[in-house]
C-alpha cells in the first residue's frame, strides 16, 4: 500500500467589529488504506472523521497552537484514543482552546513520525509562534508548514508578523533547503512549492512584506483566522 497526501478544508463564521468573515483552514491527512496521521485537526471533526474513514487515526500533529487549527484535535484523537503531539513552546496556546488537557507527545526538532511506510521529520520552524514547526516528508516531496510559509508568502497573524526575523530564519535556513519541486501544503489556501517561493526571498529579506501593511484586505476567506479571534501573542511569555 502506498502512503497518500489528503486535504480537508473546514470553515468557521468569526465577527470582525460587528462584520462576519468566512474563514478557511486545512487539515492534511496522511497514510494509506490502514493507518493515517491527521496534521492541524481545524475546526470540524466530523467532516474530518468522515474523510479518514475506517482507517485508523495514530496520530493528530499540530504544528502550532492556535485555537482555529486545534479546535478539532481533541474530538478526533478520541475515536482512535490516537496521541495528540505539540511543541511544548507552544502549551500556552494550546491551553486557549484546551484548558483542561495537555497534549501527549512533546515534539522536537528532528524528531521523526512514520505512517504508510513514509517518515515525517519535525522541523523547528518558529516565528508565528514559539513552537511552530513544519513536517516534511522525504519521500512524498512534501513539507506541511503550517502558517509558517503559504503560497502568499510568510504567514501572519491579524495581519502582522509577530516574529518576523525569526520567521525569515527558519525559512531560508531550514525550508528554503528542500528541494526545488518539494509541495508546500500550507494550514491556509493552496499549495505551492519551494522552488515557486524561493526566488521571493531576498526581497522579503528587503522589506517588502512590511512595505504597503496598511492596504486595504481583498474581499473574500480570510487567510488569518486568528486576527478574527482577537488574539495576541507574546513570543516571549513563559511557557506554561
Amino acid at each position: 500500500m502506498t502512503a497518500r497526501i489528503e486535504r480537508v478544508v473546514t470553515e468557521g463564521v468569526v465577527d470582525v467589529d460587528g462584520v462576519e468573515h468566512k474563514v478557511e483552514n486545512n487539515t492534511w491527512i496522511l497514510g494509506d488504506d490502514e493507518d493515517v496521521i491527521v496534521i492541524d485537526a481545524a475546526r470540524d471533526a466530523e467532516k474530518i472523521l468522515e474523510k479518514v474513514g475506517e482507517r485508523e487515526v495514530l496520530a493528530i500533529i499540530c504544528t502550532h497552537g492556535l485555537p482555529d487549527h486545534v479546535g478539532a484535535a481533541i474530538e478526533v484523537a478520541a475515536r482512535d484514543e490516537a496521541v495528540v503531539a505539540l511543541h511544548p513552546k507552544d502549551r500556552p496556546l494550546w491551553r486557549l482552546t484546551w484548558p483542561d488537557t495537555w497534549p501527549d507527545i512533546d515534539m522536537e526538532d528532528e524528531g521523526l513520525f512514520e505512517v504508510g511506510g513514509v517518515q515525517l521529520e519535525v522541523m523547528s520552524t518558529p516565528g508565528i509562534s514559539q513552537g511552530g514547526v513544519s513536517l516534511y516528508c522525504e519521500a512524498l516531496d512534501a513539507v506541511f508548514t503550517g502558517k509558517t510559509l503559504q503560497a502568499d508568502g510568510p504567514g501572519r497573524i491579524g495581519g502582522e508578523y509577530p516574529a518576523l526575523a525569526d520567521q525569515l530564519t527558519a525559512i531560508g535556513g531550514r525550508l528554503f533547503t528542500l528541494p526545488h519541486s518539494t509541495r508546500v501544503l500550507p494550514a491556509h489556501g493552496e499549495e505551492t512549492t519551494i522552488g515557486d517561493l524561493e526566488p521571493q526571498f531576498d526581497a522579503w529579506l528587503s522589506g517588502s512584506l512590511t512595505r504597503g501593511a496598511e492596504a486595504p484586505e481583498e474581499e473574500g476567506p480570510l487567510t488569518d483566522g486568528t486576527r478574527a479571534a482577537g488574539i495576541r501573542l507574546n513570543l516571549r511569555d513563559e511557557q506554561l
